[in-house]
């Protein structure tokens, strides 16, 4: 029996669901959510399987457009598709934990992953809400009617305090199409709070890493805000954010290193 008409129109979830279902693939993508690139190789050691089975794996992942592909040489390597991917993901996991959350995010091992992290090239977790709740109290964002933000002209001259374009950024979050995109809310995994997206998100952290305000080790999605970080966006965040904390849940008061993750693959390793 053919099937009803209305199901020919409903989302196609299950082979996207199967894909995911699947716990190699599922730490391979997990892993890819830092919005890096890694190579085969590296996503193999992830999911613990040999190169071979990673190779189908990823190939299945890159016909379902879950990822992308950018060769280098004889190497090739990975990442996320794009934010929609890193957001569904996010989503999944906020779904997966609802029953166990406070038990998960109160674990030591994720006291660090919790304060700060990579989320698809941007900035979440504690300090990730803290910045956006001040960047839209102190007026620096306000709502666009189409669900984005826009950039105001005290939130321009901010940026260009900083070294960035604010009146171009603010340019492009008024026009029309992708402004949206530029700046808005995406839920955050761990705080189940808002944090902000978008390609101003992007930028703000790559400043943030180069400037060595916040710390980052290859391979780990958890960032430390260093005490330069502090005492440069101090003014950024709500008063009452938290301390960076290190692995033993101590304060980290250890001086700022720039320690980046390739931004773009290079022809090395595999």
């Amino acid at each position: 029996m053919p099937p009803a008409p209305s199901i020919l129109h409903e989302p196609r979830l299950a082979r996207i669901a199967g894909l995911v279902a699947d716990a190699s693939r599922a730490r391979m993508l997990s892993y890819l959510l830092g919005g890096e690139y890694a190579s085969a190789s590296e996503l193999a050691r992830v999911a613990s399987v040999s190169a071979a089975t990673a190779s189908g794996h990823l190939s299945r992942l890159l016909e379902a457009g879950l990822i992308v592909c950018e060769p280098r040489g004889r190497h090739r390597y990975y990442r996320l598709a794009d934010g929609d991917v890193a957001h569904a993901l996010e989503a999944l996991a906020l779904v997966a934990e609802r029953s166990s959350h406070v038990r998960q995010w109160s674990h030591p091992s994720r006291v660090r992953l919790r304060f700060a992290r990579c989320c698809y090239g941007h900035l979440a977790g504690q300090l990730g809400v803290a910045l956006f709740q001040g960047l839209r109290e102190q007026g620096f964002l306000r709502e666009r009617e189409d669900g984005g933000l826009e950039i105001t002209p005290t939130g321009a001259e901010a940026l260009s305090a900083l070294g960035l374009d604010g009146a171009s950024w603010r340019r492009r979050s008024q026009s029309g199409g992708s402004a949206a995109r530029i700046a808005y809310a995406c839920i955050d995994w761990s705080e189940r709070r808002d944090h902000m997206a978008g390609k101003l998100a992007a930028a703000l952290l790559a400043l943030f890493i180069e400037r060595g305000w916040l710390r980052k080790r290859p391979g780990d999605r958890a960032m430390t805000w260093t005490p330069a970080g502090r005492r440069a966006l101090g003014s950024w965040v709500r008063p009452d954010a938290p301390v960076s904390w290190n692995q033993r849940g101590t304060t980290d008061d250890r001086p700022a290193a720039h320690d980046l993750r390739r931004a773009a693959p290079t022809s090395t390793g595999s």
